[in-house]
């Protein structure tokens, strides 16, 4: 799977060599195509969240599996196995990204992505060759309804994988001023796939046959075919090929990202930043799984909780209660035709994906403090307002529960849909951000399966009070939200890892350390990550271990913003630049 770029001649800037490629690209035009096949791999996971919306209560499918058919609108048995079928995917996707922990690391990001894709069109190929009791070419049976259950648990087994890996190789190959733009972008495009989703599934609703949910379905393999050819192509994280010993190549990313050559002055400070603070890690030997569980300076455990927190709150804030059930709670809910319930559940995702493409410039002028506070109190309005309406029971008011569905959705698209994705992929320390962010997809997979689980069987026995439940499960994040998640719009990776020793070393916490200090400069951040020992080991965060004087105040002030403000004491810098000369590229 490695690929080298190939190097043509062109403006070398400060280097003599020509300029590095990969397919063609570099620069922006790499980054973004990057990002384009990070969008693809989401919209396939938006895709299938409004493919089951569609598909699940439909006539077709129901009757091909007629377990899957609702009585009524209280039929409790029908609606479980409905959840079943639609949570089934889920568990794969779980089990995928628990695949992503323990050998994500080590297979590289495209690898992980290559290797989820093929899975993908594996089981997409077994659901969309099953046979259910109800087919009426009489060749199906009850077998063919769990070799459909089987198939979307592979598929979703290659889409856990691929959650898991495609934010930390975006954040690995952009820069702290764009890295929120370019993974909201990413994560957003999940609604740009339930678009997709929910519109074949109303066109094929006219056709009388299997086609009309086999088709839906087999449109997945055109997405991860898609994926498969970009990460054939596309470079590998400069941070992984760096951390794995192949530091020639890392640095012909970072300049080919950069539009630069392998021998240019501000190439070799980029690459030689990353080295550094990889060394300072690999220095210590240590598990990567029990690093997680890590607490000190490095602070891993805490931060492995909060990004992981932010997908527990996705999920069970009510989003999949919208998503995967819209039209099943236009129809049973609200108490709309079979048709019209298709209909504005098609409009509802035309909503859903126009707000969350506004998250791509929100997130960087808004920050991410603001947005998952604000969110979350839009959502929590939304699910009241859904609640109020559907309590007195009759036609009329159930309308304005529409509305509150519709408000629900554009809240969620705008806010909760990508920072998510975004948030633990930029929190995470890198000595462990591979087994973080599985850890964090994981916990998205799990209360995804447990909300899509038990949502039919929840509005079969309470009904309106689903919505006042979801209601109150939002106003419950906004503590944890305003005392645990620090501000990190603008702010590099490894400045991130400086924030949270600097926190643990001041005994104040990381949301008010982010608030006040200023944006550092590459010289500070290498200055204080060697003045905490930030990536030193154990006996480091214990000094009385190794002969240390203990309850010594640590030096906590900013050092001076430029290396040569440092000319008169007679210090430097380890960190090379631009204006230090001409400096040999790692051979």
């Amino acid at each position: 799977m490695a690929s080298s770029p190939v190097e043509k001649p062109g403006n070398v800037l400060g280097g003599t060599q020509p300029l590095a490629r990969y397919g063609g690209l570099n620069g922006n035009a790499l980054l973004y195509a990057v990002v384009a096949i990070a969008t693809c791999g989401f919209s396939l996971f938006g895709y299938d969240q409004g493919l089951m919306s569609g598909i699940i209560a439909s006539k077709q499918f129901n009757t091909e599996f007629p377990a899957t058919k609702q009585r009524d609108a209280n039929d409790v048995h029908a609606g479980t196995v409905q959840g079943s079928v639609t949570s089934c995917y889920e568990v794969g996707c779980f089990i995928g990204a628990l695949v992503a922990f323990f050998i994500g690391d080590k297979m590289g990001r495209r690898k992980m992505m290559f290797g989820g894709a093929v899975v993908m069109i594996i089981g997409t190929v077994i659901s969309v060759t099953a046979f259910g009791p109800g087919d009426t070419s009489g060749r199906g049976n009850v077998g063919g309804f769990v070799q459909f259950i089987v198939g979307r648990v592979i598929t979703g087994l290659g889409n856990g994988a691929n959650t898991a890996t495609i934010p930390s190789w975006v954040a690995e190959t952009s820069k702290a001023h764009n890295r929120g733009f370019l993974i909201c972008m990413e994560a957003s495009t999940v609604a740009v796939g339930t678009v997709i989703a929910y519109w074949i599934d109303f066109g094929l609703s006219f056709v009388d046959s299997s086609v009309s949910w086999r088709f839906p379905i087999a449109m997945q393999i055109l997405f991860a075919l898609i994926l498969i050819g970009g990460v054939a192509v596309l470079p590998e994280s400069p941070r992984w090929l760096i951390a794995h010993g192949r530091s020639a190549e890392g640095l012909k990313v970072i300049a080919a990202l950069d539009a630069r050559s392998i021998d240019d002055p501000v190439s070799i400070a980029d690459h030689k930043k990353i080295v550094d603070a990889l060394a300072a890690q690999a220095a210590v030997k240590a598990n990567k799984t029990r690093d997680l569980l890590k607490m000190g300076k490095q602070q891993h455990f805490r931060r492995a909780l909060v990004g992981a927190s932010t997908q527990l709150f996705q999920q069970i804030g009510g989003c999949n209660a919208v998503i995967y059930y819209s039209t099943v709670l236009f129809e049973n809910q609200i108490g709309l035709e079979t048709q019209l319930s298709l209909i504005l559940g098609g409009v509802l995702s035309v909503v859903y994906m126009i707000f969350a493409l506004t998250s791509f410039f929100l997130v960087e002028k808004v920050g991410r403090r603001k947005l998952f506070l604000w969110g979350t109190v839009g959502q929590a309005v939304s699910m009241f307002i859904t609640f109020g309406c559907l309590l007195p029971g009759d036609a009329q008011s159930a309308k304005g529960a529409a509305f509150g569905l519709y408000f629900f959705i554009a809240w969620f698209g705008a806010t909760w849909l990508p920072l998510p994705w975004l948030y633990p992929a930029e929190l995470n320390s890198m000595a462990v951000r591979t087994q973080a962010n599985a850890v964090s997809t994981m916990v998205n997979w799990i209360f995804n399966f447990t909300v899509v689980q038990v949502l039919p069987t929840m509005t079969a026995s309470i009904g309106a009070y689903t919505f006042l439940f979801f209601g109150l499960i939002n106003l419950v994040f906004l503590p944890f939200i305003y005392f645990f998640y620090p501000e990190t719009t603008g702010r590099s990776l490894e400045e991130l890892d400086v924030i949270f020793a600097h926190a643990h070393l001041t005994q104040r916490r990381p949301t008010l350390v982010a608030a006040e200090l200023p944006k550092l400069s590459d010289h500070q951040i290498q200055e204080m990550t060697d003045r905490y020992d930030i990536h030193g080991g154990d006996n480091a965060e214990d000094p009385e271990a190794i002969g240390a004087p203990v309850n010594v105040t640590p030096d906590t002030t900013l050092p001076p913003v430029h290396p040569q403000d440092h000319a008169e004491s007679g210090e430097a810098t380890r960190v090379p630049t631009p204006t230090e000369g001409h400096v040999k590229p790692p051979q």
